[in-house]
């Protein structure tokens, strides 16, 4: 989908959807918090996305429709093709623990108040979130937490990354086992 020549959707397989980004921001959220077991996150998911919950016949083609939708309509097989090939997941931002940083980058560049907006589809934040200027204080953060340390020969500037991503680390939500498993994995 083109977002030039495209109309947004305002539906998912003949089902509407709630298009606004707070939506798919709590969605993120919800994702991602562990009190929340996975079988209550499908439910809360489907819950947030649908206004018509009730009226979903096909649920495996609506949590389909919600996480294509969720990624701006790219198709999933890519999306776990790339995981495949990338077992490493890191998180370079949060909007938990970003929001301040969010926030006043779209004020900053876009003098989009996220606050006073009635509304934004969601697709539209992400292609504005994607299109911040380096400039911006998030931008920079989410540079320091995706630099590979290995890769930088200068001792002072990989000093200089190393001290920047400690000090904007996002908390390891991770569980003792999960910390485990990936201690070991260094070892192999």
């Amino acid at each position: 989908m083109n977002l030039l020549i495209h109309r947004l959707p305002t539906e998912v397989n003949k089902n509407i959807i709630n298009t606004d980004f707070r939506i798919s921001i709590l969605f993120e959220l919800l994702i991602q918090d562990r009190k929340v077991p996975n079988n209550l996150k499908i439910l809360k998911a489907l819950e947030l996305y649908y206004p018509n919950f009730e009226e979903i016949s096909n649920y495996n083609e609506a949590i389909e429709g919600m996480l294509w939708f969720y990624q701006c309509g790219k198709e999933l097989a890519n999306s776990n093709e790339k995981n495949k090939n990338n077992n490493k997941y890191n998180q370079i931002y949060s909007y938990e623990f970003d929001n301040k940083y969010i926030y006043s980058a779209f004020m900053e560049q876009y003098k989009i108040d996220l606050q006073e907006i009635e509304y934004m589809h969601w697709w539209k934040f992400r292609a504005l979130f994607d299109g911040l200027n380096e400039d911006a204080e998030i931008v920079k953060i989410m540079g320091y937490r995706s630099v590979n340390l290995s890769q930088i020969k200068d001792i002072e500037k990989r000093n200089y990354y190393k001290k920047m991503k400690r000090l904007y680390a996002l908390p390891d939500n991770r569980s003792l086992e999960e910390k485990e498993v990936e201690f070991a994995k260094g070892f192999l």
